[in-house]
């Protein structure tokens, strides 16, 4: 049993939303009961404490849109990369990458992905995947690397005609196999979907072999309109926009997550909303890509379960909450927006996309909840309770400040070092794969 306290306790539970000297008792991977610390201690005196001195105690975070194959990119410079546009970026960098991934370096990606959201107290990850260098086994990589960081994992394969319809074949394989052994695993750390990389890459035939091949209770996980390149390659070739061929193949859902939206119009929106279909807005991504910005305040203003990811930009959620909510106000020239929607975003539809995943109740801090806490060194200059949490997360808060996270009661990093993992061991690994891959980019 572990008790954490002495801190201000943000719970996300609108019954009792915030306790000012606050804390939470885990029983294994659960949460057994949230209080005043003064009581919580007299009552498991027992329990292993951790203080928080004082700073701030809170739900984990969820990313629901990541691209862990994107790891060994950073610093990365490739021999006559030269993009004009995005499906420029998408084939000179990220495909380059995936068509060269071993499944040693997706595994270590993987390793490198989970330590940097453990650090940013993220230990909720919703992955798309592409390594068509070695496609099959590259999930199981990947669930191997969950395992050993002990972070709760939703993983696909990007299946996509890009490289031919042999591997397109392959990645759905790959996603079949892997979700029904997520759907065997009994342990709620890890779940799988069928995933699709986007409209443009994929043909008629191949969508329908996903449809066929996916196991029963689960959706799919595809990039809808991110380019408006998608939108007119749909139009041109099938006369249609990108969520009717998608409705038209059965592939909304309320399992299925569309991710970016961002060349949507208000007929599109509408089928999102009536299908029960997850959006996933990545304002970082879409910036850098120099893409667009999509309706993200409409879409969610209209009802639509909308979550907020990192698309592979960063790891740090607080970061993609302080860029939406610029974004937004920028995009609408109306400083009155974003400041509800996107932190409804990231705290409440993020849990509840996951909810439709994971059976433990994940970012919220209350009896029966899953044990995922995270303690920020946080220590507010002004006066802090449940009404402007919010303000002072995103005004005083990184993911740097988390200097202790727990995944289903499992203390992953406490003091800001990790638990049970040789960091400078992993990254030396890390290291050596990724060398051996810039070397053959350029090669």
């Amino acid at each position: 049993m572990i008790l954490i306290g002495n801190g201000r306790l943000v719970t996300r539970d609108p019954v009792n939303p915030f306790i000012e000297n606050g804390a939470v008792v885990l029983d294994g991977s659960v949460i057994l009961k949230v209080g005043k610390t003064a009581d919580m201690r007299e009552m498991f005196p027992q329990a292993d404490f951790i203080d928080a001195k004082g700073g701030v105690i809170m739900p984990a975070f969820i990313n629901t849109h990541e691209h862990i194959y994107s790891a060994m990119a950073r610093g990365l410079s490739i021999n006559g990369y030269n993009p004009k546009g995005f499906l420029d970026i998408l084939d000179g960098m990220w495909w380059t990458i995936d068509r060269n991934l071993t499944l040693e370096q997706t595994r270590q990606s993987a390793r490198q992905t989970y330590i940097d959201s453990i650090k940013n107290g993220v230990t909720t990850v919703f992955d798309h995947h592409a390594s068509f260098g070695e496609i099959s086994g590259s999930l199981s990589a990947i669930e191997d690397a969950a395992k050993e960081m002990g972070v709760r994992s939703c993983l696909c394969y990007e299946v996509s005609d890009r490289d031919g319809k042999d591997k397109a074949r392959l990645a759905v394989k790959e996603n079949e196999s892997f979700i029904k052994h997520a759907l065997d695993d009994k342990s709620d750390m890890l779940a799988g979907m069928m995933g699709m990389h986007a409209s443009f890459t994929l043909s008629d035939e191949t969508i329908e072999l996903c449809a066929a091949s996916k196991p029963q209770d689960v959706g799919y996980h595809i990039h809808v309109a991110e380019g408006i390149e998608d939108l007119h390659h749909c139009l041109k070739n099938y006369g249609k926009r990108i969520i009717d061929r998608l409705m038209d193949m059965g592939i909304l859902g309320p399992k299925t997550i569309t991710a970016h939206c961002i060349y949507v119009n208000a007929h599109e929106m509408e089928l999102l909303r009536e299908t029960e279909t997850m959006v996933v807005h990545n304002p970082e991504s879409n910036m850098g890509n120099a893409c667009g910005c999509p309706p993200t305040m409409e879409i969610v203003h209209r009802g639509i379960l909308t979550g907020l990811g990192t698309d592979g930009y960063t790891h740090d959620m607080i970061e993609s909450y302080k860029v939406a909510n610029i974004l937004h106000k920028h995009h609408l020239c109306d400083a009155t927006t974003a400041w509800g929607e996107v932190p409804q975003m990231l705290f409440e539809g993020n849990a509840k996309i996951a909810g439709r995943y994971f059976k433990k109740e994940l970012g919220v801090l209350k009896t029966g909840a899953a044990a995922d806490v995270i303690v920020m060194d946080y220590i507010p200059p002004t006066p802090m309770d449940g009404t402007n949490c919010n303000g002072h997360i995103l005004f005083g808060m990184t993911g740097r400040n988390v200097v202790t996270t727990v995944c289903n009661g499992k203390i992953l990093m406490k003091d800001r070092e990790l638990c049970g993992i040789d960091e400078e061991k992993v990254l030396s690994e890390v290291r050596e794969e990724s060398t051996k891959l810039w070397k053959k980019l350029n090669g």
